[in-house]
């Protein structure tokens, strides 16, 4: 049986520190993973030096075993110093509801003794200062290509070797979408799979200025910085939150130098580049950019395409190699609406068990692609033609009417009508205020030559293509 705290009779006295491994545990895997696998957790004792943990099937109990066994042993010997291992056991008993859940804030209160706090570790544990990660995002799921080949590589080597001179800090930067977060993870991952002694802290910009103000309205600065400035590596995402936060970056500035000294790795993710973050103080920017700085370029058709035959393959499903050419074509802003574009076409067919073809994608994502469709200007269209076809940009609107001018300038013509909504008075007046009637000959007149001219064809589709890119 067990009592109302989660805890078996003979280990009520354990609860409060058996309440803070559990919270920093569920704190590091995010509440998804946690609520899915390691609620079920029940300390059933301490059996000398060895801390007994209980699970209610053999399947679960090896999966957090296998996944979670070297956390929790480091977790349980922060807490009972004395311990050296753990060891997992099926109980039939154990229950299947969660054990109440403490606020993080007072698990991971240092426990008191006579009114006053117990001695803090040596260094603070990750739980204190790790926002969740994501199981997902790892270097394993990370696809590679020419846009973040360069990253990649970068972080792969903080990650094995975290402050090896020359990459450290380790600046990661590029817009929303590109990949800075699931790298970020993928380097907190490895490193504790590389070097599980290492202490790691991982939060965003704006979580460190909100721990940093809660410092200094409780008068404890001193422990922020002690508690801080113990990690062994340290992680900031979106530092550009910090911009036109002086008091913060006055104190991030000072633990960047503090960790820096001591030998320990940074990785920072904005953005934008050092030089580009306007509002961040010149001597923190100097320090950001003294490592190696990396950009995540926008994606390619290419390096979206394999993104795409990779979720596919890891969810078990099957989808046209058409489909995932489309969306891969259409959607090139950034990987998140990539990504969430396949999840509904997915979710769709298994709701409606549909088929997915061109036409069901069409319709499904029908305001999805219209939010992405590339809006290409008349202008545009001039410019791109005449690189192609050797003219002048202003042969587009000359009254000049050799061939080797009339023709690329009807191509224009042509793909104005064909590739925006304008009206044909208005295509006519930006072609030299020509009339709509001569707007009309051009459209007629290539679409007759394209029948016949193979070649005519094939300029005006590779156009096409260019300019909806």
């Amino acid at each position: 049986m067990m009592s109302d705290s989660g805890q078996p009779p003979d280990a009520g006295k354990l609860a409060p520190q058996w309440a803070r491994v559990r919270a920093r545990l569920r704190s590091e895997v995010g509440e998804s993973e946690y609520r899915s696998w390691l609620r079920q957790m029940v300390l059933q004792g301490i059996e000398g030096d060895m801390a007994v943990i209980a699970l209610p099937s053999r399947f679960r109990r090896d999966w957090v075993r296998d996944h979670y066994g070297d956390r929790l042993r480091t977790m349980t010997q922060a807490e009972w110093p004395a311990l050296k291992r753990v060891e997992f056991r099926v109980a039939v008993d154990a229950t299947e509801v969660e054990a109440p859940e403490p606020a993080l804030a007072e698990s991971l209160a240092p426990a008191r003794a006579n009114g006053r706090a117990a001695a803090a570790p040596n260094h603070a544990p990750d739980g204190d200062w790790m926002a969740p990660l994501d199981p997902r995002h790892s270097f394993d799921s990370f696809v590679v290509g020419k846009p973040n080949e360069f990253a990649h590589a970068c972080a792969r080597r903080v990650a094995e070797k975290p402050a090896t001179p020359g990459f450290n800090p380790l600046f990661l930067y590029g817009g929303v979408g590109l990949g800075k977060t699931h790298l970020m993870h993928s380097v907190a991952w490895e490193i504790r799979r590389c070097h599980p002694g290492k202490t790691v802290a991982y939060m965003s910009a704006e979580k460190f200025m909100y721990r940093f103000i809660g410092a200094l309205r409780g008068g404890n600065t001193l422990e922020f910085k002690d508690q801080l400035r113990s990690v062994d590596v340290l992680m900031i995402d979106d530092l550009q939150f910090l911009i036109g936060k002086d008091n913060t970056q006055e104190e991030f500035f000072h633990t960047f130098n503090a960790l820096v000294e001591a030998g320990k790795q940074i990785v920072v993710s904005a953005d934008k580049s050092p030089n580009d973050l306007s509002g961040i103080e010149d001597r923190l920017r100097t320090r950001l950019g003294g490592g190696i700085v990396a950009d995540l370029h926008a994606t390619t058709y290419e390096l979206r395409l394999s993104i795409l035959q990779a979720k596919v393959a890891a969810a078990g499903v099957v989808v046209q190699d058409k489909v995932l050419e489309l969306l891969a074509h259409k959607i090139a802003s950034n990987i998140r609406d990539l990504e969430g574009a396949l999840n509904r076409i997915v979710a769709h067919a298994k709701i409606f068990n549909r088929p997915m073809t061109l036409d069901t994608v069409t319709e499904v994502l029908s305001d999805l692609l219209r939010t992405h469709e590339k809006r290409v200007s008349i202008e545009d269209i001039q410019r791109r033609v005449a690189e192609h076809y050797a003219i002048r940009m202003t042969d587009m609107f000359s009254a000049r009417r050799a061939r080797n001018v009339a023709r690329p300038r009807q191509v224009a013509m042509y793909l104005a009508k064909q590739l925006t909504s304008r009206s044909l008075p208005e295509i006519g007046r930006r072609f030299g205020n020509r009339d709509h009637t001569t707007v009309m000959h051009a459209v007629s007149r290539i679409t007759e030559l394209m029948a016949d001219d193979r070649i005519l064809a094939e300029d005006v589709s590779l156009l096409k293509k260019m300019l909806e890119t």
